[in-house]
């Protein structure tokens, strides 16, 4: 998708792009620059959430910013102008900035003035249709008034003839002859979150393809009518009651927007445990000479300048259960119902971020040797924790470690990151009893638990996975003779 275009010979607009994979939106985390600041090409100016990361985005070429179009805070449509940059600063009087768009409804940005002759831009899930060379006009603040205006005498309309909704609507609505009403896919979850069939609303945008204004426009009478049916977003939460005429303060609650890394993670979670059938087994284990490897290593000079800890011997130790068990390191295509076997290994490792849990992973792990995995381990914690892990590092895992051990947790069931085969969680590391060479004895002792997807991994080789890494950090000599 092109990010960029050229209003005139000094002003050039920088577009959001699609920083993922196929991502419609993301949100505006901070700006790096203000109007009248200088910028080059490349440097960065301003970071955004998607779905999948926090991205920081650079500017295409030089100049002075002229106009921030959103301000942080804001959910922007994937292809609206964001910036806008004099590239020829000194050369005229430019014109005002105009006012930044609201942070809760913002209004589409306009797009380059002329569209090329014979097409008109793709609308996701509608293709390209044959137009004439035609101007597209410009929508400001005016455009949600009018289109409440007619949706309003619509439904003033409709209610004076007592007409079913659907079977009244003009020719001039949203849904065009024989198909669905046009409209982008975050346009028509808005519809769907406001109880608003878009059958029935009124377009205002190019084509007829409904905008999220018309949609806000068709929600008011509605809410008018109905006023507990539709909650507005920003409308402060019911007041909870505790008991028969005890009302709880507001100020006891707090209500948290779920989107940008959050809102992803809870789908998916949702999504990977109602569809793929999840197998958890568990197993204690002796790992006191694990430890001694550890700190062995840590003395080690071939070790020096990486952090050396139990998760790296952890991590060494599924990719030889891995390499000795192929079968486990799979997916499952559901369109086209076949087991596609990796011969290689992503290696996810889940770290929790101030904005969610979000499941980074080292490409070709399975290639690495112990000091190479040990510096993208670090690499790996390190740029999670400053929320800069890009939507390329995310994707792509095959199998995933999750050390709920860091919390003090003895074990857990994992749920399967989506796509992934199976889910190490590896507990808390104790000081227990346990019996050694026939006697009782303090042992560092940790449980672990092996989640796995059923249609892939059967009990038998779910269980060999398991023991193998069981039996490596027993035994951490195991590294070398089943290596």
């Amino acid at each position: 998708m092109t990010t960029m275009t050229e209003t005139s010979a000094r002003f050039r607009e920088f577009k959001m792009p699609d920083v993922g994979e196929g991502l419609t939106e993301a949100e505006i985390l901070k700006w790096f620059v203000q109007p009248g600041d200088t910028v080059t090409d490349g440097q960065v100016v301003c970071e955004v959430e998607t779905a999948k990361a926090a991205v920081e985005l650079p500017i295409p070429f030089d100049g002075v910013v002229h106009e921030l179009r959103f301000p942080e805070g804001t959910t922007v449509d994937v292809g609206q102008v964001i910036i806008a940059i004099d590239v020829a600063p000194g050369g005229g009087d430019a014109p005002a900035p105009a006012a930044a768009a609201p942070a809760q409804e913002p209004v589409e940005a306009p797009e380059a003035e002329a569209e090329p002759k014979g097409r008109t831009p793709v609308l996701v899930g509608y293709g390209v249709a044959e137009s004439s060379t035609k101007r597209r006009p410009r929508k400001g603040a005016a455009a949600a008034p009018e289109a409440a205006a007619v949706a309003a005498a619509v439904q003033a309309e409709l209610n004076g003839h007592g007409a079913p909704a659907p079977a009244a609507v003009p020719p001039q609505s949203g849904a065009p002859a024989g198909g669905r009403p046009l409209a982008k896919p975050p346009v028509r979850k808005l519809a769907k979150d406001l109880g608003i069939d878009l059958a029935t609303v009124v377009p205002t945008g190019k084509d007829g393809i409904i905008t999220r204004e018309d949609v806000h426009a068709a929600a008011a009478p509605v809410a008018a009518e109905t006023p507990a049916a539709v909650a507005s977003p920003a409308a402060p939460a019911p007041a909870v009651t505790e008991a028969p005429g005890v009302v709880s303060d507001s100020a006891r609650e707090t209500r948290i927007p779920v989107k940008g890394v959050r809102k992803a993670i809870a789908q998916a979670m949702v999504g990977s445990a109602f569809t793929a059938p999840h197998v958890t087994e568990f197993v204690t284990v002796d790992v006191t000479r694990t430890m001694k490897l550890v700190a062995e290593l840590k003395e080690d000079k071939d070790m020096a300048g990486v952090r050396v800890n139990p998760l790296l011997v952890i991590a060494k130790a599924l990719l030889v259960a891995i390499k000795r068990n192929p079968e486990v390191n799979a997916a499952w295509d559901e369109v086209n119902q076949e087991i596609v076997q990796k011969h290689y290994v992503n290696l996810g490792i889940a770290a929790a971020t101030p904005r969610g849990l979000i499941v980074p992973n080292i490409k070709d792990a399975h290639d690495k040797t112990l000091p190479q995995l040990a510096e993208a381990l670090g690499e790996l914690v390190a740029t999670a924790r400053d929320g800069k892990t890009s939507p390329a590092a995310m994707a792509g895992g095959t199998v995933t470690i999750t050390n709920v051990g860091v919390f003090g947790v003895d074990t857990g069931t994992p749920i399967l990151n989506p796509g992934e085969s199976a889910i190490l969680a590896v507990g808390a590391i104790k000081l227990q009893p346990w019996v050694h060479k026939g006697k009782v004895k303090p042992r560092q002792v940790t449980t672990l638990a092996l989640s796995f997807d059923h249609r892939l991994v059967d009990g038998e080789l779910g269980s060999k996975v398991l023991a193998d890494v069981a039996a490596i950090l027993e035994q951490p000599k195991r590294l070398i003779t089943w290596a």
